[in-house]
């Protein structure tokens, strides 16, 4: 055994209630090291030999250093003292929060074998800790849409200058074609023929920018889009069809043209609105830098949001846009640079306005500190839109490494965090997956089902289903195609049917997940989604040429290929799959 291998850190992501009655514990192994992990537990104040139990955990991720045990947990009466049992031929090793000991526990030196005292704990499952986000987050599709650029919907609120939407038009950063809120309700019935169930809107609030960034009047829709009357019956009229309306909370920085910025640009330290911004030194200057932004950009100065008056502000129209207009969430633009205090008296603003609102915060690393259940339900799941784009797209890495980072990030997150995590492969920051695919949409089509089937909410960029294409900003912001001539039919049909099967099965939206099949120097996989009777087996091969993909650690099992009818037994744990090149098979037990 390698002990310093070994990892766990109580009230954590290795330990963690999963709800008001269960705990999950992990703990980190050596890959390949052990024959068996246990967890030792019992209550706090009846700890004995007589009393404690013994649970069997299982290998639920692992990377190429390690493997992960997890076990599920619910002690009687919500209090919970523990150790871990490693075995491997004939050594026993125990470890608790003092340390290591062959082949008996030990306590902290009392001269006991077996007390709570040096275990390690969690105290008590208090209810209220609970992370517990909106179950209605594992059942969504998401589709994201750039609101200038959706749909014309009012001819007569385009702003002077706007420029034809066309097939062929030429997106740039600063010019407009009229999209508004109108066109959004318009084509609400499409939405719901592609399957979507979720709109991710990224600002429509008054700014001067066509991507609305920033703000000028955060209660305000901009009059280029429609006013409050219209959002409303755009969120009335989705919530008829079932689809739920997620706004983009910029909250980090203003806009230039905000009204307190421009009162402090006049008045400098004498404005009532001094203490807004982070000035390092008035006057405000731009050349150097006086005063803190969003990045460098002089046009996004950043907020305060420690002062008493701007959080009063900024907490307002978090409740408004939920209360009043009714909208389902937020997502969090620059998330992670805003005060945590901040964030969670934003949660329970929001949260007393609607228990069920989606708070999604746009982080693009680890984010464990945000998702402990007082800040964010979620947060954007860069690390996997990576590894997807990598494996499936680019051709990076291998399915080893694919498999490693995808585990990496079950074990980063509690489950809950993990299931609601939302899951994209492009957006208006990022170029499209069609260009980041070179135009192969066999390529394209495999990180599509794959964000499809996995664990999570995925989000589709708006266009992306009917084979729009473009580079970064300014190029992935171009008109919605909506001339029929110029969209893909057969890849709109692939989405639908994907977004169909996953809504059919509970097992591809939130049953348990793992990988089957992932081997070192490998371009194929297989993994399994499972809830209850509910058994797909999914087997994706990212090479030029096809592959027999051997499935391994199968319960037993009869399976149907849900395209062609050809059925899989089970024999001894595996089965054999042939995958044509840049394909995919998806098998559902019968």
């Amino acid at each position: 055994m390698l002990l310093e291998a070994i990892h766990h850190q109580p009230k954590s992501q290795y330990a963690y209630a999963y709800d008001e009655e269960t705990l999950h514990i992990r703990v980190r192994t050596k890959r390949g090291d052990m024959d068996q992990v246990s967890v030792v537990w019992g209550d706090k104040y009846d700890f004995t030999p007589e009393t404690i139990t013994t649970s069997k955990m299982e290998v639920f991720a692992k990377d190429t250093l390690f493997d992960y045990y997890h076990v599920e947990i619910k002690p009687p009466f919500r209090r919970f003292a523990y150790a871990f049992k490693f075995e491997k031929g004939k050594k026993t090793v125990f470890l608790n929060e003092v340390g290591f000991k062959e082949d008996e526990m030990h306590s902290s030196g009392v001269g006991m074998l077996w007390s709570p005292s040096g275990m390690f704990e969690f105290p008590f499952l208090n209810p209220i800790d609970v992370h517990t986000p909106p179950e209605w987050v594992k059942d969504a599709v998401f589709y994201q849409i750039f609101p200038e650029r959706f749909a014309n919907g009012d001819p007569t609120l385009n702003p002077p200058g706007t420029e034809a939407w066309t097939p062929d038009a030429v997106p740039t950063r600063e010019n407009f074609f009229g999209g508004d809120l109108q066109g959004v309700i318009d084509n609400l019935d499409y939405l719901e023929e592609l399957g979507i169930n979720c709109i991710y809107f990224t600002p429509f609030f008054e700014a001067y920018s066509n991507h609305k960034y920033d703000t000028i009047d955060y209660l305000k829709v901009d009059p280029q889009f429609g006013d409050e009357k219209k959002a409303k019956e755009l969120v009335e009229k989705a919530h008829e069809r079932g689809i739920r309306i997620m706004l983009d909370a910029v909250f980090n920085h203003s806009g230039y043209y905000f009204p307190p910025f421009q009162d402090v640009l006049k008045h400098g330290e004498k404005s009532r609105f001094a203490d807004w911004f982070h000035v390092k030194e008035f006057p405000l200057q731009t050349d150097p830098l006086t005063y803190d932004t969003f990045g460098f950009v002089p046009a996004m100065p950043k907020l305060d949001t420690e002062n008493p008056e701007v959080k009063a502000y900024l907490l307002e129209v978090a409740r408004y846009w939920v209360e009043d207009i009714g909208v389902d969430g937020w997502r969090l633009d620059v998330a992670n640079e805003v005060d945590h205090r901040f964030w969670r008296e934003f949660r329970d603003t929001v949260k007393r306005a609607n228990p069920e609102a989606y708070i999604l915060g746009e982080i693009w690393h680890n984010s464990l500190a945000w998702l402990q259940g007082d800040q964010f339900d979620a947060v954007m799941n860069y690390p996997v839109t990576n590894s997807i784009l990598d494996f499936f797209v680019k051709d990076e890495i291998d399915a080893e490494n694919f498999m490693g980072r995808l585990d990496q990030m079950m074990i980063a997150y509690p489950k809950q965090a993990n299931e609601v995590a939302f899951n994209l492969l492009d957006s208006h920051d990022t170029p499209r997956l069609l260009h980041i695919a070179d135009g192969n949409k066999d390529r394209m089509k495999l990180a599509a089902m794959f964000q499809l089937l996995y664990l999570g909410a995925p989000c589709i960029y708006y266009g992306d289903e009917i084979g729009m294409d473009g580079g970064g900003d300014p190029g992935c912001r171009k008109p919605m195609i909506w001339e029929k001539d110029h969209q893909d039919h057969e890849l709109f049909d692939f989405y639908k049917k994907l977004i169909q099967l996953r809504k059919d099965h509970r097992a591809l939206r939130d049953g348990s997940f793992r990988f089957l099949s992932a081997s070192k120097g490998a371009k194929y996989i297989s993994f399994e989604r499972t809830h209850g009777k509910d058994r797909f087996i999914i087997a994706m091969n990212t090479d030029t040429k096809q592959h027999d993909v051997n499935v391994e650690d199968v319960a037993k099992g009869k399976f149907r290929n849900i395209d062609t009818g050809d059925t899989y037994t089970v024999k001894n744990g595996k089965f054999a799959v042939s995958v044509p090149a840049l394909g995919a098979v998806i098998l559902k037990e019968e």
